[in-house]
Protein backbone atom coordinates (compact mmCIF):
# COMPACT_ATOMS: atom_id res chain seq x y z
CA UNK A 1 0.00 0.00 0.00
CA UNK A 2 1.56 3.28 -1.13
CA UNK A 3 1.32 6.50 0.87
CA UNK A 4 0.99 9.33 -1.61
CA UNK A 5 2.27 12.72 -0.35
CA UNK A 6 -0.27 15.45 0.39
CA UNK A 7 -0.50 18.60 -1.70
CA UNK A 8 1.00 16.91 -4.76
CA UNK A 9 -0.13 14.77 -7.66
CA UNK A 10 1.78 11.47 -7.81
CA UNK A 11 1.60 8.31 -9.86
CA UNK A 12 3.46 5.03 -10.12
CA UNK A 13 3.74 2.76 -13.16
CA UNK A 14 4.96 -0.76 -12.44
CA UNK A 15 5.98 -2.86 -15.42
CA UNK A 16 6.52 -6.62 -15.52
CA UNK A 17 8.13 -7.71 -18.77
CA UNK A 18 8.77 -11.08 -20.41
CA UNK A 19 10.64 -11.03 -23.72
CA UNK A 20 12.54 -13.27 -26.11
CA UNK A 21 14.69 -12.31 -29.09
CA UNK A 22 16.39 -14.93 -31.26
CA UNK A 23 18.18 -14.39 -34.56
CA UNK A 24 19.63 -16.52 -37.35
CA UNK A 25 22.27 -14.80 -39.50
CA UNK A 26 23.16 -16.68 -42.68
CA UNK A 27 21.59 -19.75 -41.11
CA UNK A 28 23.50 -19.63 -37.82
CA UNK A 29 22.01 -18.81 -34.44
CA UNK A 30 23.85 -15.64 -33.42
CA UNK A 31 21.40 -14.13 -30.96
CA UNK A 32 19.25 -15.49 -28.16
CA UNK A 33 18.13 -13.28 -25.29
CA UNK A 34 15.35 -14.09 -22.82
CA UNK A 35 14.41 -11.60 -20.10
CA UNK A 36 11.94 -11.26 -17.23
CA UNK A 37 11.97 -8.31 -14.86
CA UNK A 38 9.81 -5.96 -12.78
CA UNK A 39 10.56 -2.25 -12.51
CA UNK A 40 8.79 1.05 -11.88
CA UNK A 41 8.58 4.66 -12.98
CA UNK A 42 7.53 7.22 -10.34
CA UNK A 43 6.63 10.86 -10.82
CA UNK A 44 5.38 13.82 -8.80
CA UNK A 45 3.78 17.08 -10.01
CA UNK A 46 3.53 20.17 -7.83
CA UNK A 47 1.80 22.44 -10.35
CA UNK A 48 5.07 23.89 -11.61
CA UNK A 49 7.28 20.99 -12.66
CA UNK A 50 7.49 17.20 -12.83
CA UNK A 51 9.90 15.19 -10.70
CA UNK A 52 10.82 11.73 -12.00
CA UNK A 53 12.51 8.57 -10.80
CA UNK A 54 12.82 5.01 -12.05
CA UNK A 55 13.88 1.90 -10.21
CA UNK A 56 14.47 -1.76 -10.95
CA UNK A 57 13.61 -2.54 -7.30
CA UNK A 58 9.86 -2.39 -6.73
CA UNK A 59 10.53 -2.58 -2.99
CA UNK A 60 12.00 0.93 -3.15
CA UNK A 61 8.98 2.64 -4.74
CA UNK A 62 7.83 4.31 -1.52
CA UNK A 63 11.27 5.67 -0.72
CA UNK A 64 11.62 7.00 -4.29
CA UNK A 65 8.20 8.63 -3.99
CA UNK A 66 9.16 10.24 -0.68
CA UNK A 67 12.44 11.53 -2.13
CA UNK A 68 10.66 13.17 -5.06
CA UNK A 69 8.08 14.71 -2.75
CA UNK A 70 10.87 16.21 -0.64
CA UNK A 71 12.10 18.16 -3.70
CA UNK A 72 8.62 19.40 -4.69
CA UNK A 73 6.56 22.29 -3.30
CA UNK A 74 3.14 21.10 -2.06
CA UNK A 75 0.11 23.17 -3.06
CA UNK A 76 -3.21 23.22 -1.22
CA UNK A 77 -5.12 23.65 -4.49
CA UNK A 78 -3.27 20.95 -6.45
CA UNK A 79 -6.57 19.28 -7.41
CA UNK A 80 -7.53 22.45 -9.28
CA UNK A 81 -4.35 22.43 -11.33
CA UNK A 82 -5.12 22.24 -15.11
CA UNK A 83 -2.88 19.20 -15.59
CA UNK A 84 -4.29 17.33 -12.60
CA UNK A 85 -7.86 18.03 -13.72
CA UNK A 86 -7.06 16.17 -16.93
CA UNK A 87 -5.70 13.09 -15.17
CA UNK A 88 -8.20 10.39 -14.34
CA UNK A 89 -8.97 8.06 -11.48
CA UNK A 90 -10.00 4.99 -13.47
CA UNK A 91 -9.90 1.56 -11.86
CA UNK A 92 -10.09 -1.86 -13.43
CA UNK A 93 -8.30 -4.82 -14.92
CA UNK A 94 -7.79 -5.44 -18.64
CA UNK A 95 -5.61 -8.54 -18.92
CA UNK A 96 -5.85 -10.14 -22.37
CA UNK A 97 -2.97 -12.60 -22.29
CA UNK A 98 -3.28 -14.79 -19.21
CA UNK A 99 -4.01 -17.52 -21.73
CA UNK A 100 -1.46 -17.59 -24.53
CA UNK A 101 1.20 -15.82 -22.46
CA UNK A 102 4.59 -16.06 -24.19
CA UNK A 103 6.20 -17.22 -20.93
CA UNK A 104 4.24 -20.45 -21.30
CA UNK A 105 5.78 -21.32 -24.68
CA UNK A 106 8.79 -23.62 -24.58
CA UNK A 107 12.07 -22.17 -25.82
CA UNK A 108 12.50 -25.19 -28.08
CA UNK A 109 9.18 -24.38 -29.79
CA UNK A 110 10.23 -20.78 -30.39
CA UNK A 111 13.54 -21.87 -31.91
CA UNK A 112 11.85 -24.52 -34.04
CA UNK A 113 9.46 -21.89 -35.40
CA UNK A 114 12.41 -19.62 -36.17
CA UNK A 115 14.37 -22.33 -37.99
CA UNK A 116 11.43 -23.50 -40.09
CA UNK A 117 10.62 -19.90 -41.02
CA UNK A 118 14.18 -19.32 -42.22
CA UNK A 119 14.26 -22.33 -44.55
CA UNK A 120 13.43 -20.33 -47.73
CA UNK A 121 16.48 -18.16 -47.06
CA UNK A 122 18.73 -21.17 -46.68
CA UNK A 123 17.43 -22.79 -49.90
CA UNK A 124 17.82 -19.64 -51.98
CA UNK A 125 21.08 -19.28 -53.88
CA UNK A 126 22.68 -15.91 -54.54
CA UNK A 127 21.67 -14.05 -51.40
CA UNK A 128 24.33 -11.59 -50.27
CA UNK A 129 22.86 -11.57 -46.78
CA UNK A 130 20.01 -13.25 -44.91
CA UNK A 131 18.62 -12.85 -41.40
CA UNK A 132 15.59 -14.22 -39.62
CA UNK A 133 14.32 -13.25 -36.17
CA UNK A 134 11.81 -14.48 -33.64
CA UNK A 135 10.68 -11.74 -31.20
CA UNK A 136 8.08 -11.81 -28.45
CA UNK A 137 7.20 -9.38 -25.70
CA UNK A 138 4.59 -9.34 -22.96
CA UNK A 139 4.34 -6.23 -20.81
CA UNK A 140 1.94 -6.09 -17.87
CA UNK A 141 1.47 -2.72 -16.20
CA UNK A 142 0.04 -1.63 -12.88
CA UNK A 143 -0.83 2.06 -12.63
CA UNK A 144 -1.59 3.76 -9.30
CA UNK A 145 -2.12 7.45 -8.59
CA UNK A 146 -2.88 9.86 -5.79
CA UNK A 147 -6.26 10.51 -7.43
CA UNK A 148 -7.26 6.89 -6.81
CA UNK A 149 -6.41 5.36 -10.20
CA UNK A 150 -5.82 1.63 -9.84
CA UNK A 151 -5.32 -0.17 -13.13
CA UNK A 152 -3.80 -3.39 -14.38
CA UNK A 153 -3.47 -3.99 -18.12
CA UNK A 154 -1.22 -5.78 -20.59
CA UNK A 155 -0.11 -5.98 -24.19
CA UNK A 156 1.68 -8.74 -26.08
CA UNK A 157 3.20 -9.21 -29.53
CA UNK A 158 4.84 -12.14 -31.27
CA UNK A 159 6.79 -11.58 -34.51
CA UNK A 160 8.75 -13.41 -37.16
CA UNK A 161 10.92 -11.14 -39.31
CA UNK A 162 13.05 -11.99 -42.35
CA UNK A 163 15.54 -9.63 -43.99
CA UNK A 164 17.75 -10.34 -46.99
CA UNK A 165 19.85 -8.80 -49.75
CA UNK A 166 19.55 -9.92 -53.36
CA UNK A 167 22.38 -9.29 -55.79
CA UNK A 168 22.45 -9.27 -59.60
CA UNK A 169 25.64 -7.95 -61.13
CA UNK A 170 26.24 -4.53 -59.63
CA UNK A 171 22.63 -4.19 -58.49
CA UNK A 172 21.66 -4.77 -54.87
CA UNK A 173 18.26 -4.81 -53.19
CA UNK A 174 17.54 -5.12 -49.47
CA UNK A 175 14.06 -6.30 -48.53
CA UNK A 176 12.29 -7.64 -45.48
CA UNK A 177 8.93 -9.05 -44.52
CA UNK A 178 7.26 -10.13 -41.32
CA UNK A 179 4.19 -11.70 -39.76
CA UNK A 180 2.83 -11.03 -36.31
CA UNK A 181 0.11 -11.92 -33.83
CA UNK A 182 -0.90 -11.51 -30.23
CA UNK A 183 -0.01 -15.09 -29.26
CA UNK A 184 2.40 -17.76 -30.42
CA UNK A 185 -0.48 -20.07 -31.37
CA UNK A 186 -1.96 -17.42 -33.68
CA UNK A 187 1.32 -16.57 -35.42
CA UNK A 188 0.86 -16.92 -39.20
CA UNK A 189 3.26 -18.92 -41.34
CA UNK A 190 6.07 -16.68 -42.58
CA UNK A 191 7.25 -19.13 -45.27
CA UNK A 192 4.74 -18.35 -48.09
CA UNK A 193 5.08 -14.60 -47.43
CA UNK A 194 8.86 -14.84 -47.54
CA UNK A 195 8.96 -17.02 -50.66
CA UNK A 196 6.75 -14.58 -52.53
CA UNK A 197 8.92 -11.64 -51.46
CA UNK A 198 12.11 -13.48 -52.44
CA UNK A 199 10.72 -14.26 -55.92
CA UNK A 200 9.64 -10.68 -56.50
CA UNK A 201 12.91 -9.23 -55.20
CA UNK A 202 14.97 -11.49 -57.49
CA UNK A 203 12.91 -10.45 -60.49
CA UNK A 204 13.04 -6.80 -59.48
CA UNK A 205 16.82 -6.59 -59.03
CA UNK A 206 17.32 -8.35 -62.37
CA UNK A 207 14.94 -6.24 -64.44
CA UNK A 208 14.68 -2.79 -62.81
CA UNK A 209 16.19 0.35 -64.25
CA UNK A 210 16.62 3.81 -62.67
CA UNK A 211 13.49 5.92 -62.92
CA UNK A 212 13.49 9.05 -65.03
CA UNK A 213 12.43 11.32 -62.22
CA UNK A 214 10.17 14.32 -62.10
CA UNK A 215 6.75 15.27 -60.86
CA UNK A 216 4.19 12.57 -61.57
CA UNK A 217 1.10 10.80 -60.20
CA UNK A 218 1.92 8.15 -57.60
CA UNK A 219 -0.02 5.27 -56.05
CA UNK A 220 1.15 4.32 -52.57
CA UNK A 221 0.62 0.77 -51.33
CA UNK A 222 -0.99 0.38 -47.87
CA UNK A 223 2.53 -0.07 -46.47
CA UNK A 224 3.82 3.10 -48.15
CA UNK A 225 0.66 5.04 -47.29
CA UNK A 226 0.98 3.93 -43.68
CA UNK A 227 4.59 5.07 -43.44
CA UNK A 228 3.58 8.42 -44.95
CA UNK A 229 0.68 8.73 -42.47
CA UNK A 230 2.99 7.89 -39.56
CA UNK A 231 6.30 9.55 -40.37
CA UNK A 232 5.21 12.51 -42.45
CA UNK A 233 1.88 13.39 -40.89
CA UNK A 234 1.44 11.57 -37.59
CA UNK A 235 4.48 13.10 -35.92
CA UNK A 236 3.19 16.56 -36.82
CA UNK A 237 0.03 15.73 -34.87
CA UNK A 238 1.91 15.11 -31.59
CA UNK A 239 1.07 18.18 -29.56
CA UNK A 240 4.41 18.64 -27.79
CA UNK A 241 5.91 19.71 -31.13
CA UNK A 242 3.41 22.59 -31.19
CA UNK A 243 4.08 24.03 -27.74
CA UNK A 244 5.79 27.38 -28.12
CA UNK A 245 5.76 27.11 -31.93
CA UNK A 246 3.22 29.57 -33.28
CA UNK A 247 3.86 28.56 -36.89
CA UNK A 248 3.02 24.91 -36.19
CA UNK A 249 -0.06 25.89 -34.20
CA UNK A 250 -1.23 28.04 -37.11
CA UNK A 251 -0.54 25.25 -39.57
CA UNK A 252 -2.60 22.86 -37.41
CA UNK A 253 -5.61 25.15 -37.02
CA UNK A 254 -8.67 23.02 -36.26
CA UNK A 255 -11.09 22.98 -39.18
CA UNK A 256 -8.47 23.86 -41.77
CA UNK A 257 -9.05 22.02 -45.03
CA UNK A 258 -6.10 19.83 -45.99
CA UNK A 259 -7.73 17.37 -48.38
CA UNK A 260 -10.88 16.23 -50.12
CA UNK A 261 -13.97 15.15 -48.18
CA UNK A 262 -12.93 11.54 -48.78
CA UNK A 263 -9.73 11.93 -46.72
CA UNK A 264 -9.83 10.68 -43.12
CA UNK A 265 -6.81 9.94 -40.91
CA UNK A 266 -7.06 8.56 -37.37
CA UNK A 267 -4.88 7.40 -34.52
CA UNK A 268 -6.50 4.53 -32.62
CA UNK A 269 -4.98 2.78 -29.60
CA UNK A 270 -7.89 0.34 -29.36
CA UNK A 271 -6.98 -1.44 -32.62
CA UNK A 272 -5.50 -4.90 -32.10
CA UNK A 273 -1.84 -5.07 -33.03
CA UNK A 274 1.48 -3.50 -32.05
CA UNK A 275 -0.06 -0.10 -31.29
CA UNK A 276 -2.74 -1.47 -28.96
CA UNK A 277 -2.98 -0.13 -25.39
CA UNK A 278 -5.94 -0.36 -23.05
CA UNK A 279 -4.63 2.76 -21.27
CA UNK A 280 -1.72 5.07 -21.84
CA UNK A 281 1.07 5.57 -19.32
CA UNK A 282 -0.91 8.26 -17.46
CA UNK A 283 -3.91 5.97 -16.98
CA UNK A 284 -6.01 7.63 -19.71
CA UNK A 285 -8.13 5.14 -21.69
CA UNK A 286 -7.11 4.63 -25.31
CA UNK A 287 -9.51 5.82 -27.96
CA UNK A 288 -9.84 6.78 -31.62
CA UNK A 289 -8.64 10.31 -32.30
CA UNK A 290 -9.62 11.88 -35.62
CA UNK A 291 -6.66 13.81 -37.00
CA UNK A 292 -8.32 14.55 -40.33
CA UNK A 293 -12.07 14.15 -40.76
CA UNK A 294 -13.75 14.71 -44.13
CA UNK A 295 -10.64 16.54 -45.27
CA UNK A 296 -10.50 18.93 -42.28
CA UNK A 297 -7.95 18.99 -39.46
CA UNK A 298 -9.87 17.59 -36.51
CA UNK A 299 -7.52 16.76 -33.64
CA UNK A 300 -4.03 16.23 -32.26
CA UNK A 301 -2.37 13.74 -29.93
CA UNK A 302 -2.01 14.71 -26.27
CA UNK A 303 -0.64 13.91 -22.88
CA UNK A 304 -2.29 15.59 -19.89
CA UNK A 305 0.40 18.29 -19.87
CA UNK A 306 0.09 19.21 -23.55
CA UNK A 307 -3.71 19.08 -23.33
CA UNK A 308 -3.65 21.54 -20.42
CA UNK A 309 -1.25 23.83 -22.27
CA UNK A 310 -3.53 23.99 -25.33
CA UNK A 311 -6.86 23.95 -23.49
CA UNK A 312 -7.87 20.53 -24.84
CA UNK A 313 -8.36 17.02 -23.44
CA UNK A 314 -5.96 14.04 -23.22
CA UNK A 315 -6.29 11.50 -26.02
CA UNK A 316 -4.66 8.43 -24.45
CA UNK A 317 -1.35 8.99 -26.27
CA UNK A 318 1.05 9.60 -23.34
CA UNK A 319 3.47 6.72 -23.93
CA UNK A 320 6.99 5.66 -23.01
CA UNK A 321 9.21 2.87 -24.27
CA UNK A 322 9.97 1.53 -20.79
CA UNK A 323 10.03 2.22 -17.06
CA UNK A 324 13.16 4.34 -17.57
CA UNK A 325 11.33 7.13 -19.41
CA UNK A 326 8.57 9.65 -18.86
CA UNK A 327 5.42 9.46 -21.01
CA UNK A 328 5.24 11.91 -23.91
CA UNK A 329 2.72 12.28 -26.78
CA UNK A 330 3.24 9.33 -29.14
CA UNK A 331 1.20 7.63 -31.82
CA UNK A 332 -0.48 4.23 -31.37
CA UNK A 333 -1.93 2.90 -34.66
CA UNK A 334 -2.14 5.69 -37.23
CA UNK A 335 -3.80 5.12 -40.57
CA UNK A 336 -5.72 6.52 -43.51
CA UNK A 337 -9.27 5.23 -43.69
CA UNK A 338 -10.32 3.46 -46.92
CA UNK A 339 -12.39 4.95 -49.71
CA UNK A 340 -14.51 3.32 -52.39
CA UNK A 341 -12.27 2.60 -55.39
CA UNK A 342 -10.39 -0.54 -56.45
CA UNK A 343 -6.65 -0.81 -56.96
CA UNK A 344 -7.19 -1.46 -60.69
CA UNK A 345 -9.44 1.58 -60.85
CA UNK A 346 -6.77 3.76 -59.28
CA UNK A 347 -4.14 2.49 -61.73
CA UNK A 348 -6.39 2.90 -64.77
CA UNK A 349 -6.72 6.61 -64.02
CA UNK A 350 -2.98 7.21 -64.57
CA UNK A 351 -1.44 7.52 -68.03
CA UNK A 352 2.16 7.89 -66.82
CA UNK A 353 3.08 7.52 -63.17
CA UNK A 354 4.47 5.32 -60.42
CA UNK A 355 3.32 2.59 -58.02
CA UNK A 356 5.33 2.39 -54.79
CA UNK A 357 4.98 -1.10 -53.33
CA UNK A 358 7.57 -1.29 -50.53
CA UNK A 359 9.49 1.36 -48.61
CA UNK A 360 12.76 1.23 -46.71
CA UNK A 361 12.07 4.21 -44.48
CA UNK A 362 10.46 7.64 -44.29
CA UNK A 363 10.85 10.89 -42.40
CA UNK A 364 9.65 14.46 -42.20
CA UNK A 365 7.46 17.02 -40.50
CA UNK A 366 6.73 19.85 -42.92
CA UNK A 367 8.68 18.34 -45.82
CA UNK A 368 8.62 14.55 -46.06
CA UNK A 369 10.78 11.94 -47.76
CA UNK A 370 9.98 8.31 -48.55
CA UNK A 371 12.76 5.97 -49.68
CA UNK A 372 11.10 3.27 -51.83
CA UNK A 373 12.49 -0.22 -52.18
CA UNK A 374 10.37 -1.79 -54.95
CA UNK A 375 8.39 0.45 -57.33
CA UNK A 376 6.76 -0.03 -60.73
CA UNK A 377 6.08 2.38 -63.56
CA UNK A 378 2.48 2.89 -64.61
CA UNK A 379 1.94 3.34 -68.36
CA UNK A 380 -1.39 3.72 -70.10
CA UNK A 381 -3.35 2.75 -67.01
CA UNK A 382 -1.42 -0.48 -66.41
CA UNK A 383 1.47 -1.60 -64.23
CA UNK A 384 4.66 -1.77 -66.29
CA UNK A 385 8.37 -2.27 -65.68
CA UNK A 386 10.10 -2.22 -62.26
CA UNK A 387 12.07 0.96 -61.58
CA UNK A 388 14.60 2.02 -58.99
CA UNK A 389 13.58 5.14 -57.08
CA UNK A 390 15.90 6.94 -54.66
CA UNK A 391 13.38 9.15 -52.93
CA UNK A 392 9.90 10.62 -53.11
CA UNK A 393 9.53 14.01 -51.45
CA UNK A 394 7.15 16.91 -51.02
CA UNK A 395 5.32 19.20 -48.64
CA UNK A 396 3.12 17.22 -46.25
CA UNK A 397 0.04 19.45 -46.30
CA UNK A 398 0.25 20.03 -50.06
CA UNK A 399 0.48 16.28 -50.66
CA UNK A 400 -2.60 15.61 -48.54
CA UNK A 401 -4.49 18.03 -50.75
CA UNK A 402 -3.38 16.10 -53.84
CA UNK A 403 -4.79 12.74 -52.70
CA UNK A 404 -7.50 12.00 -55.26
CA UNK A 405 -8.29 8.31 -54.79
CA UNK A 406 -8.52 5.71 -52.01
CA UNK A 407 -9.15 2.00 -52.42
CA UNK A 408 -11.80 0.20 -50.39
CA UNK A 409 -9.56 -2.20 -48.45
CA UNK A 410 -7.67 -1.48 -45.24
CA UNK A 411 -4.32 -3.11 -44.43
CA UNK A 412 -2.78 -2.44 -41.01
CA UNK A 413 0.66 -3.58 -39.95
CA UNK A 414 3.57 -2.79 -37.65
CA UNK A 415 7.23 -1.99 -38.01
CA UNK A 416 8.32 -5.64 -38.00
CA UNK A 417 10.65 -5.80 -35.03
CA UNK A 418 11.53 -2.11 -35.00
CA UNK A 419 9.32 0.72 -33.90
CA UNK A 420 8.93 4.46 -33.70
CA UNK A 421 11.70 6.76 -32.50
CA UNK A 422 11.23 10.14 -30.89
CA UNK A 423 13.80 12.08 -28.92
CA UNK A 424 15.81 9.43 -27.05
CA UNK A 425 12.89 6.97 -26.86
CA UNK A 426 13.27 4.13 -29.39
CA UNK A 427 11.77 1.72 -30.33
CA UNK A 428 8.11 2.18 -29.39
CA UNK A 429 5.67 -0.41 -30.82
CA UNK A 430 3.23 1.26 -33.22
CA UNK A 431 0.90 0.29 -36.02
CA UNK A 432 0.24 2.01 -39.33
CA UNK A 433 -1.36 1.39 -42.69
CA UNK A 434 -4.22 2.34 -44.94
CA UNK A 435 -5.69 1.57 -48.35
CA UNK A 436 -4.00 2.07 -51.70
CA UNK A 437 -3.67 5.85 -52.01
CA UNK A 438 -3.42 7.79 -55.28
CA UNK A 439 -1.68 11.17 -55.16
CA UNK A 440 -2.11 13.47 -58.16
CA UNK A 441 1.53 14.57 -58.17
CA UNK A 442 4.68 13.82 -56.16
CA UNK A 443 8.32 14.66 -56.73
CA UNK A 444 10.12 11.46 -57.75
CA UNK A 445 13.90 11.21 -57.85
Amino acid sequence: MLNFPRGLYSDVRIEEVWSTSAGLVLGKLEQFVSRHYRAAFIRVWDGVRWYYASTSSVDSIQSELDSLAAMASPAEDILDDPVVRRLGCATGRSILFDAGHVAGVETSDKLAKLRSSAEPLERRAGLADSRCYYIDNNKRKTFLSSLGADLEFDRQTVLLVAAFEVAHGESRLREKCHVGAGTFADLPDLVPVLEERLDEAASFVRDSRPVDGGRMPVILSPMAAGIFAHESFGHKSEADFMLGDESMLAEWAMGRRVGSEELNIVDDGTVSGPGYNAYDDEGTPSRRTWLVRDGLLAGRLHSASTAAALGEEPTGNARSISFEYEPIPRMTTTFILPGRETFDGLVSGIDDGLFVKTVNHGSGLSTFTLAPSMSYRIRGGRLAEPVGVSVITGNVMETLGLIDGLSGELDLRGAGGGGCGKMEQYPLPVGFGGPFVRVGAMEVR
